[in-house]
């Protein structure tokens, strides 16, 4: 596991404080795949309702509040994979 996925499984655990009532998972590219559901955040491979890919650079950029999440959606910076409503309410927590 890398440096990056422990610090954002950290900022969204702040951030959500385990109240997400969905599942989601974040691709990293080239670092890992973190879950976030009403468990809070980890470094984990599962099943997710929705599941968003990036690079390392897009998702540092999102966490950190520097980049819109619809916006690196709709930039084609970040992809997105199943319940588009799960995605949004995702949005909205970051």
């Amino acid at each position: 596991m890398s440096q990056m996925i422990d610090e954002a499984v950290k900022e969204l655990n702040q951030k959500t404080g385990g109240s997400f009532d969905g599942s989601a998972k974040f691709v990293v590219e080239d670092e890992g795949t973190i879950m976030l559901d009403g468990e809070g955040a980890r470094a984990a491979d599962e099943e997710a309702e929705v599941t968003m890919t990036a690079s390392a650079d897009t998702f540092r950029e999102i966490f950190e509040g520097e980049l819109d999440p619809t916006a690196a959606f709709m930039s084609g910076r970040l992809t997105i994979d199943g319940d588009m409503g799960q995605a949004m309410k995702l949005a909205q927590a970051l």
